[in-house]
C-alpha cells in the first residue's frame, strides 16, 4: 500500500514547470512603438498595430482601450526610465564635466532601450502636449532643460567649460546632436551606446581638429 503514493510522488516531481509566457503586453507595446515611429501617430490605427502584431483588432482591445493609452504608456515608460538614470547622475555629486559626460552616456543608453519611443517623442511631442493626458511631456521637457542648463552653467562658473560659452546655444547643440541619433541608431549594431557616447563626447568637448603644439 505504501508503494503507491511513493510512485505517484516520484512521477509528480519528474514533471518540470512550463517556462513563463512572455509578457504579451510589453510585446504589443513594442510593436505599437515601432508602428507609431514609422507611420506617425495620426496615421496609425489600432487595426494597423494589430496587423503588425498578427492579431485581430478586437483582440488588441483586450489589452488596451485605445491607441492613445498605448502611446501614453510607451512614452511614460521611456521617460520614467530616463529620469531614473538622470536623477542618479544629478544626485551623484559629480563635477560639471563628469555630469555632462554621464548625462550624454545615459541618453544613449535610453536610445538603445527605447529607440522607437525617442523617435515618437521627437516627432509628436509638440502636437501631443495640447492634449491633457500628455501634459506630462511638457513637464519632462522643463526638467530636462533645467538639468542640462544648470550643468553647463555650473561648468562655466567653475571654469570646467569656457567662460565665453553660450550655455543655451550649447544646450541646444548637445541636445539635438545626441537625440537625433535615434533616427539612425539600431540596437545590436557595431558600437555600444557607451562607445558612441565616448565618440560624441570627444567631439563635443575636445573638437575634431588636431591641436598644434605651442
Amino acid at each position: 500500500m505504501d508503494s503507491v503514493p511513493t510512485k505517484k510522488k516520484s512521477q509528480a516531481t519528474a514533471v518540470t514547470a512550463a517556462p513563463p509566457a512572455p509578457d504579451r503586453r510589453s510585446e504589443l507595446l513594442g510593436t505599437a512603438a515601432e508602428v507609431f515611429a514609422e507611420q506617425g501617430y495620426n496615421a496609425t490605427t489600432v487595426r494597423k498595430i494589430a496587423d503588425h502584431a498578427g492579431m485581430l483588432a478586437g483582440s488588441l482591445y483586450y489589452h488596451f482601450d485605445s491607441k492613445e493609452s498605448m502611446l501614453e504608456e510607451i512614452l511614460r515608460t521611456f521617460l520614467d526610465e530616463l529620469w531614473d538614470g538622470y536623477d542618479a547622475v544629478l544626485g551623484a555629486g559629480l563635477g560639471p564635466r563628469e555630469t555632462l559626460e554621464a548625462l550624454v552616456t545615459e541618453s544613449f543608453r535610453e536610445i538603445d532601450r527605447h529607440r522607437a519611443a525617442v523617435a515618437i517623442y521627437q516627432k509628436e511631442s509638440k502636437q501631443l502636449v495640447a492634449q491633457e493626458r500628455f501634459a506630462f511631456l511638457a513637464e519632462s521637457q522643463r526638467r530636462f532643460e533645467k538639468a542640462w542648463l544648470s550643468t553647463l552653467e555650473r561648468g562655466v562658473a567653475e571654469r570646467a567649460f569656457r567662460v565665453d560659452l553660450d550655455v543655451r546655444l550649447t544646450y541646444r547643440f548637445v541636445r539635438d546632436t545626441v537625440w537625433v541619433a535615434a533616427s539612425w541608431y539600431r540596437p545590436g549594431g557595431q558600437h555600444s551606446p557607451e562607445e558612441i557616447a565616448r565618440q560624441y563626447l570627444s567631439m563635443v568637448l575636445d573638437g575634431i581638429a588636431v591641436r598644434e603644439e605651442p
